[in-house]
């Protein structure tokens, strides 16, 4: 039987008058008018808040409208005048709430006042914030192993508050600090302190005005870095050539309309984006980029001269072992596994070959993988090729998901800390802290389900939905004592509880915090090592509101009988926290009146001065041989990905624009081929089933086909209601970043007899 439509992919621009109206919608979905206009004239801006969206990053003059449709959501529903008050909770049990899907739960608004779970009338109750606070401190002081406790980080969250957070986990003794990067960027972290000893990008905003080429590998920026697209359409314009891999056809890559330029919307079809759009298969990067530089390498035999040799001998080791890599590896095995033609290929490749400055950016659909950290190393190994890192218009872009996630990292929320971190906290604030590893995301999960954890604390975020094999973490969750989240909204993991639960409301970034009567402001790091200040201009959701800062200080206070630091002296007035912050972390002098400077300023990087701080003092080419990734008969490669009304786990809508999706998110996208060959019509109803190497199986129901421009044999559907197909244990070598970007899974029709809500099985 046939498909009864062609699919959905159409040619239209990203952004435009949709994204201005889209934008609309949202402000007065959230009743948030006059709140919501008035934040969006100071975000991004000098003197005003950092967006709680994306990471990418300012430029040196924004404009009043610098923003995006995406940021116009997060602001929106930050500044939303809807509340959930305690009346709201004599409503619901916890159990029926948690019948509501994730739309429903961020669409109740602001969280109002301090909560308690009562198991008996399995509601949430108001508490004090002296009893709240109470009652995690003894909760924390009866713990018999500081490593009983885990404390879990938002990229949403400040620098100052990080600081704080990761200095009270190790004040206690713990480096359990597991955190959103695990489950995102933590490849591209490992990939890069490997290769050029640095785990961050190596370009500025101004190196997108010289680059000559910029290749994006499993990005979509269309709805991910929207701000992005601005960059990319003056780089097209000017002539920089732009070449797109990704599996499925994005909107965003391949035409975009600027939203705040009205009358060009209404009156052309926008600008050309990607130069060359080419689709791989899910999980066939490491091929691609292998094939890229064996066009490359041919290229050099044939015609000397064309690779930076000087560049090379004086900076990096490893060139003889990845020539003998390339040569070993046939182009077969890479036509095969990436699912492109040696004449696809070399077409890329020969754009690489003619700039002398390029730039290479991703994001998750290369991270996710279980080749990840090796298949980003590829990436290094292209660059250095050409002397492609150090110079100006050229470098590595990874690009960071969350606004703050690369702030946090620097601030020390990370679960294998180096010596010079801990030494110099010992130094500054006179205690020894622990010098053991903690828990990564997934291994804090394993430990809560084996009952080695018995404390969970979430700063933000919404950690049961983010996190991979949503029936074992949740029940890894409910089998701890106390569970605390610290949030400006209701999802989930609030209602996946401990034996104890507590929700501790906090201030959002666009908000007036006042500490001892006097406005604070609050710093961020962007994807490109910018760090600058956020100082928020609405006023608070509710008198009963804490700062994120400040929240950490009293949990510390109450858990800490015997603290040596001034934890109240520090909240009443952030600056003393980055005194603090300047005198552990060198980068960081003068911190205070660095951040006076319009914009902020930039952490120096090593590998942008070709200082390789890497265990042979060089850059490094790395090699591997490609790994096997056998399919069988029947068999199917699932990538997770966003809608274009989402942000992470944050549901604002149920529609997907660019991908023609209204109304529902329980979709799976699919070739007409394999539609075809499964006997599938479209908006058909399938269960879908995950299939691990250990012999278990994960199930979902109730998703439509919807067929759509992506390769033969793979799929994709949108995360978190397909995270329960990704099996605790399906991490990425050496990064442990969960694999949901290559899921095998296998399809069947729905059947009347499956339930009508969602609901997910393992065996």
């Amino acid at each position: 039987m046939k498909p009864t439509s062609t699919p959905l992919h159409r040619n239209k621009p990203a952004a435009g008058f949709a994204a201005l109206a889209s934008s609309l919608r949202h402000i007065l979905q959230e009743k948030a008018l006059y709140p919501g206009v008035k934040a969006l004239l100071h975000m991004n801006k000098p003197g005003g808040f950092d967006c709680p969206g994306c990471a990418w990053p300012d430029p040196k003059n924004p404009s009043v409208t610098e923003f995006c449709e995406n940021g116009v959501k997060a602001v929106a529903a930050e500044s939303t005048t809807k509340r959930i008050t305690a009346d709201f909770f004599k409503q619901f049990t916890v159990r029926e709430l948690l019948q509501k899907d994730g739309y429903w739960l961020e669409q109740q608004g602001r969280l109002t006042e301090p909560m308690a779970y009562n198991p008996n009338t399995d509601r949430y109750e108001p508490v004090s914030w002296e009893k709240a606070f109470f009652r995690i401190g003894q909760t924390i002081q009866s713990l018999q192993d500081p490593n009983e406790a885990v404390f879990y980080t938002s990229g949403r969250t400040s620098n100052e508050a990080a600081f704080l957070y990761q200095l009270f986990g190790r004040e206690l003794g713990t480096n359990n600090f597991p955190d959103c990067s695990n489950m995102c960027h933590e490849s591209s972290g490992v990939a890069l302190g490997e290769a050029i000893g640095v785990g961050k990008g190596t370009v500025s905003l101004e190196d997108f005005e010289a680059a000559e080429a910029i290749f994006i590998f499993g990005q979509n920026p269309g709805t991910n870095h929207p701000r992005m697209l601005t960059e990319l359409e003056k780089a097209r314009k000017r002539g920089c050539e732009i070449v797109s891999f990704n599996p499925l056809k994005e909107a965003g890559l391949e035409r975009f309309i600027h939203p705040q330029k009205v009358m060009p919307t209404l009156l052309n079809k926008g600008s050309e984006i990607s130069s060359l759009y080419l689709q791989p298969l899910t999980g066939g990067d490491f091929a691609l980029l292998k094939g890229l530089i064996k066009v490359i390498l041919a290229a050099e035999a044939r015609q000397p001269g064309q690779l930076d040799w000087e560049f090379i001998r004086t900076h990096t080791t490893g060139f003889e072992q990845l020539q003998q890599d390339i040569e070993q590896t046939s182009w077969e095995a890479i036509t095969k596994q990436s699912g492109l033609s040696m004449e696809e290929i070399t077409q890329a490749a020969t754009i690489y070959l003619k700039s002398s400055k390029t730039i290479v950016c991703w994001a998750m659909g290369l991270t996710q993988q279980k080749h990840a950290v090796i298949t980003i190393q590829q990436i290094v190994n292209l660059l250095l090729l050409k002397g492609n890192i150090g110079k100006p218009g050229a470098g590595v872009c990874p690009v960071r998901g969350h606004s703050n996630v690369q702030g946090d990292r620097t601030m020390g929320i990370v679960e294998n800390p180096k010596k010079e971190l801990l030494d110099s906290l010992e130094r500054v604030f006179g205690f020894s802290p622990p010098r053991t590893p903690g828990y990564h995301t997934v291994e804090a999960i394993k430990a809560m389900q084996e009952g080695k954890v018995q404390v969970f604390i979430g700063m933000g975020g919404n950690f049961a939905s983010a996190t991979p094999d949503t029936e074992y973490t949740e029940k890894a969750l409910r089998n701890c004592r106390l569970t605390v989240q610290i949030s400006t909204k209701l999802n989930r993991s609030h209602l996946v509880t401990g034996k104890e639960a507590i929700i501790l409301p906090c201030l959002g970034r666009t908000e007036i915090d006042l500490q001892q009567g006097v406005p604070q402001k609050v710093t961020v790091e962007d994807s490109m090592s910018m760090v600058h200040s956020s100082e928020g201009k609405n006023e608070p959701a509710s008198p009963h509101l804490l700062s994120e800062p400040a929240i950490v200080a009293c949990i510390a206070i109450s858990s800490l009988p015997n603290t040596r630091i001034q934890w109240a002296e520090l909240v009443n007035n952030y600056a003393r926290i980055r005194e603090k912050i300047a005198e552990v972390f060198p980068a960081f002098a003068n911190f205070n009146e660095k951040i006076k400077q319009p914009g902020g300023f930039h952490l120096r990087n090593s590998a942008r001065e070709r200082e390789w701080h890497t265990h042979t003092g060089k850059a490094t080419f790395i090699t591997a041989p490609l790994p096997e990734l056998p399919l069988a008969p029947g068999h199917l490669r699932l990538m997770t990905i966003r809608s274009h009304d989402q942000y992470n786990t944050t549901i604002y809508g149920l529609n997907d624009r660019y991908r023609g999706i209204t109304g529902e998110r329980k979709v799976l996208f699919m070739n007409v081929a394999d539609m075809q060959q499964l006997n599938l019509a479209a908006r058909e109803l399938v269960t879908i089933t995950s299939v691990h190497t250990d012999g278990s199986l994960r199930k979902v129901y109730s998703f439509k086909v919807v067929p759509y421009d992506i390769p033969r044999g793979c799929t994709a559907a949108y995360f978190p209601e397909t995270n329960a197909l990704v099996p605790i244990d399906a991490v990425a070598d050496k990064s442990h970043t969960p694999l949901s970007k290559y899921i095998v899974v296998t399809l069947e029709k729905s059947t009347s007899k499956e339930p009508q809500i969602e609901k997910l099985s393992v065996t």
